[in-house]
């Protein structure tokens, strides 16, 4: 029995310790202070998200504005102001190359950016239309140039080797002119004739039959002379 009881009273908790009083309460106090720091944070969120929803409704109402540049601003209040403008039914932008300087843009649905504006804005450059219209009449009148050279022909080279000259020491004056006049040049086709282009022979063949024709034209010369005498 004493066994039992001795059992039961070490299984119960023991008394907190001082120390441990302690730590629950500074862990009571922290929690208070990070739900005090969530409920800050919300307050400050819905005041900005406020803010904007007048500036807004001022820009919207304004005829003579087409756009609005915002300071930077950071992540958290820039996706605010995002929001903000699409339920307004506007066209927002973020530009900027670091965190530190990134800003919004606000534009009216009927005077939205061109891609050369917004492409200005991404380089950190001010949008000028006068400029803008210079570039694009320039990069026209450079295209139209390009495509007048592009369509200009220039005349065809043809080689200028003589396959008389060439080919006389292996075949004969006579049989390499024959040879050059094969394959006089066809304007239609480049400087090969078209059933050149159909021919597949190598030059040296094409001469060696020049050469078999002109020796049996020449046998057959020399017999008609012999049958003659």
């Amino acid at each position: 029995m004493a066994d039992l009881l001795g059992s039961i009273l070490n299984s119960m908790e023991k008394p907190p310790t001082v120390g441990d009083q302690e730590s629950r309460r500074k862990a009571r106090e922290q929690a208070a202070r990070l739900k005090k720091m969530e409920e800050d944070e919300k307050k400050k969120k819905a005041a900005f998200r406020k803010k904007m929803e007048k500036e807004v409704s001022d820009f919207i109402q304004d005829s003579a504005q087409q756009k609005r540049k915002y300071n930077p601003m950071g992540k958290i209040e820039r996706s605010i102001l995002h929001d903000v403008a699409e339920v307004a039914g506007l066209t927002s932008f973020s530009f900027g190359e670091d965190e530190e300087s990134r800003y919004v843009m606000l534009f009216k649905k009927e005077f939205a950016p061109s891609d050369e504006e917004l492409e200005a804005y991404r380089k950190g450059e001010e949008w000028d239309p006068k400029v803008a219209e210079q570039r694009r009449r320039l990069k026209e009148q450079a295209a139209l140039e390009e495509l007048a050279s592009s369509q200009t022909k220039k005349p065809e080279a043809c080689p200028n080797s003589n396959y008389r000259d060439k080919y006389s020491h292996l075949i004969g004056t006579s049989a390499a002119k024959d040879a050059a006049h094969t394959l006089e040049a066809n304007r239609a086709y480049g400087c090969v004739p078209v059933a050149n282009k159909r021919d597949t022979r190598s030059i040296e063949e094409a001469m060696n039959e020049i050469r078999a024709k002109k020796r049996l034209k020449q046998e057959d010369d020399s017999g008609a002379h012999s049958s003659s005498s």
